[in-house]
């Protein structure tokens, strides 16, 4: 008889790795490299979204603080806009539009390029000292118990290994293979996928069978993450949910979400792996 399997789907920042800020300094370059404008995403909400969505929220801030954008952008009408919807956010386009802006061809596709390129030499720099920072973003390295949970889990016939992340698919690459993670996960979601994070289980499950995973029931995928939108993106497609309370927020605050477990953090790999397993 083969083993029950279970399909486990981890998101990446604030759950299995911090880049130190890296990433937010190579979207800033990146953006006013192709945009021209300086630290568009300074006060852009991050953890739990896609970046597609982070994206769309840093247009329309900059918006609001420049009358024309270079490299094609033009702001016609700058009226107010509405905050992102957690579950149901706008993308660079829809938010342009609110606003009257009118995106030329290919320079998202110019920006994302630009990103992967400053990213994949940010994060080989030393973090920047800045104590006004958050500590998400003065810490650079895997989480605790992360390496030694995957390594548990690696090879085992009863798990597949996957992603679930609001990164685009190079850019969680680059986070991973930097710190020797990414040889673990046999497919993912990303936010190349979906602007909309809940929709991004559905396409974790189809590209799961489509490497060799077999057909398994919902109660047998677990999402890990470490945020309250993790929690809402497994309440909504009826998964489970392991919270860590690695990335920012507390215990508490990812029970009351309605994480069915939560751990403070990955260090206690058998507890980890039993939860993961069902064991």
């Amino acid at each position: 008889m083969e083993p029950r399997m279970r399909l486990l789907l981890f998101d990446v920042d604030g759950t299995l790795v911090l880049t130190g800020g890296a990433a937010v300094r190579a979207m800033n370059d990146a953006f006013e490299e192709v945009f021209g404008v300086a630290g568009a995403f300074e006060h852009v909400p991050m953890p739990g979204r896609t970046d597609g969505a982070i994206l769309a929220d840093a247009f329309t801030r900059a918006i609001r603080q420049s009358t024309t954008l270079s490299s094609g952008f033009t702001a016609r009408s700058c009226g107010p806009t509405q905050p992102p919807n957690a579950s149901h956010e706008a993308g660079p386009r829809d938010a342009l539009s609110a606003t009257g802006v009118h995106p030329v061809d290919g320079e998202i596709a110019r920006y994302k390029a630009a990103y992967f390129a400053r990213f994949a030499e940010e994060i080989h720099r030393p973090v920047p000292v800045d104590p006004s920072k958050p500590v998400r973003h003065r810490f650079k390295g895997v989480l605790p118990g992360v390496r030694e949970v995957l390594e548990a889990l690696d090879g085992r016939p009863d798990v597949f290994l996957g992603l679930l992340t609001g990164n685009y698919e190079q850019g969680a690459r680059i986070k991973l293979e930097y710190f020797d993670l990414w040889r673990y996960f046999r497919c993912g979601a990303y936010g190349d996928d979906s602007l909309d994070r809940h929709a991004l289980v559905p396409v974790a499950i189809a590209r799961s069978r489509q490497a060799g995973c077999p057909a398994v029931d919902p109660r047998d995928v677990v999402i890990i993450g470490d945020t309250p939108l993790d929690v809402a993106c497994a309440r909504d497609a009826g998964v489970s949910c392991l919270a860590v309370a690695t990335g920012g927020f507390s215990a508490d605050a990812l029970r009351a979400a309605g994480a069915d477990t939560v751990f403070e953090s990955l260090l206690d790999t058998g507890a980890v792996v039993r939860c993961l397993t069902g064991a």
